[in-house]
């Protein structure tokens, strides 16, 4: 299918799913019928760019149906279960893996039961945990030294798993020599374990949202011994990239962060989780998908779970979380006259401060209800006002991609002069707000509960 231009099947897809009503398509399968048949109608596209963009539509469905085990299902004519992905099956990706047990050791009982249970649980083929020995990976260097790692850069000869081979009934790499970060765990004779506590989190977290930097498995440093995690490299963190690029942010890329940020927390409490060490530093820039994905699950846990940092503190045994808190009768903020300040204090406002640390959260009790049950549906309102805005935004942009396309075709002949790799880690995104099917694993509620729905995904 030569001859397919791709920020044209990009900018489709951007269309289909900005056109659609969330009321009426709110589920995952309305949503592909819908996007489907806009993309089959799409007048814009030849054939096989229609071909090109349901197949990638179809990526994404297949993972989100085995990752929320829910969809029609098929039986695979080769292992004869009932599997969920059309483009692949997930039972025989596994059974597969399972006959490579044999063929490969970390050394370490506990690793190797934890790499083949990640294994056992595989949703796709771009998703898979692997020991990975030391010899494939080249050209290590040291990049930083955190506050509990260090960190490396590296190479890794290869590359990862790509596709399921139907025919052949077995996994294929990408064969391309693929960027990673090497973060060194804690020393393995270490008595708290705390280095395994933090490669389950990477391990077993990291790859079933696409919230998260990928990890793409573990190897050891056969010198000193340390376990390391393999994981996606990233270009920049939030820190470094609002100081070098604050002044050309426009709101709708402000907006978006901000969006990628509360998809992400939301996730990992969904999990009954917290992060613990979340800060600008550790949420991370991918250069080729333009999408924001969180790091350092070292700290993360459940909520009752007592923190690993020495300098947390929790008061009275309490964990303490970010709450809502409704001020209320409270004066427009301005440069007051003295008639007005007078007016301020004499004022009787609308709060209370108990004496007892241990009475914080008893107060106001009997109007906890009214006050939340308010602040949730001024929340529902803004979330369906801001999801029409950022709809209206997106069929701009995706016509705008359009449009400027038809426009210069001598420029989109050079585009197509340049190699592209289709199997690099991030595929081809020429859209920054509509990212690659490998990272469309985000898992959103349906309907109009949440915050911002996926407004920059495929669903």
């Amino acid at each position: 299918m030569s001859g397919i231009r791709t920020e044209v099947v990009w900018a489709a897809l951007n269309r289909s799913k900005a056109l659609m009503d969330y009321n009426i398509y709110n589920n995952i399968h309305k949503k592909y019928e819908f996007q489907k048949q806009t993309l089959l109608a799409d007048n814009s596209l030849t054939e096989d760019e229609k071909t090109e963009a349901i197949k990638k539509l179809s990526k994404t469905y297949d993972k989100y149906k085995v990752l929320k085990n829910e969809g029609t299902k098929r039986i695979c004519e080769n292992c004869n279960q009932e599997c969920l992905a059309t483009l692949w099956c997930e039972y025989c990706i596994r059974n597969y893996l399972k006959t490579k047990f044999s063929n490969w050791t970390s050394g370490n009982d506990d690793i190797d039961d934890l790499i083949q249970k990640c294994q056992t649980e595989t949703l796709n083929p771009r998703a898979i945990i692997e020991w990975i020995p030391y010899n494939k990976l080249q050209n290590i260097e040291f990049l930083t030294k955190g506050g509990f790692s260090e960190i490396y850069t590296a190479k890794r000869i290869g590359g990862r798993y790509e596709v399921w081979n139907f025919k052949e009934q077995k996994l294929e790499r990408s064969g391309f020599n693929t960027n990673v970060i090497l973060k060194r765990l804690e020393n393995v004779e270490n008595a708290n374990n705390n280095w395994f506590e933090e490669a389950i989190s990477h391990l077993t977290i990291s790859n079933k949202d696409a919230c998260f930097v990928q990890c793409y498995g573990l190897t050891q440093d056969p010198l000193k011994k340390n376990y390391m995690l393999v994981m996606n490299k990233m270009d920049i963190d939030l820190r470094k990239y609002l100081q070098q690029n604050h002044n050309q942010l426009t709101w709708k890329v402000r907006i978006f962060i901000v969006r990628e940020i509360i998809v992400a927390v939301y996730n990992i409490h969904k999990k009954n989780i917290i992060h613990r060490d979340l800060h600008s530093g550790n949420i991370l820039h991918s250069p080729r998908s333009d999408r924001w994905h969180i790091s350092d699950l070292g700290f993360c846990g459940p909520a009752d779970k007592p923190t690993k940092k020495s300098d947390y503190t929790n008061t009275h045994n309490k964990l303490f979380a970010s709450k809502i808190h409704q001020f209320e009768n409270f004066p427009e903020p301005r440069n007051a006259t003295e008639e007005e300040q007078e007016e301020f204090h004499s004022k009787p406002h609308d709060f209370h401060i108990p004496d007892n640390i241990d009475d914080f959260g008893k107060s106001n009790t009997n109007r906890k209800s009214s006050s939340t049950s308010t602040i949730s549906d001024n929340f529902e309102d803004d979330n369906i006002y801001l999801l029409t805005k950022f709809n209206e935004l997106q069929i701009n942009s995706a016509n705008d991609t359009h449009n400027n396309f038809i426009k210069d075709e001598t420029i989109q002949q050079q585009i197509k002069n340049y190699h592209i790799d289709i199997n690099d880690e991030d595929e081809i995104c020429n859209n920054p707000y509509f990212h690659s099917e490998e990272q469309d694993e985000f898992d959103i509620p349906d309907g109009k509960s949440f915050l911002l729905h996926s407004i920059f995904r495929i669903f």
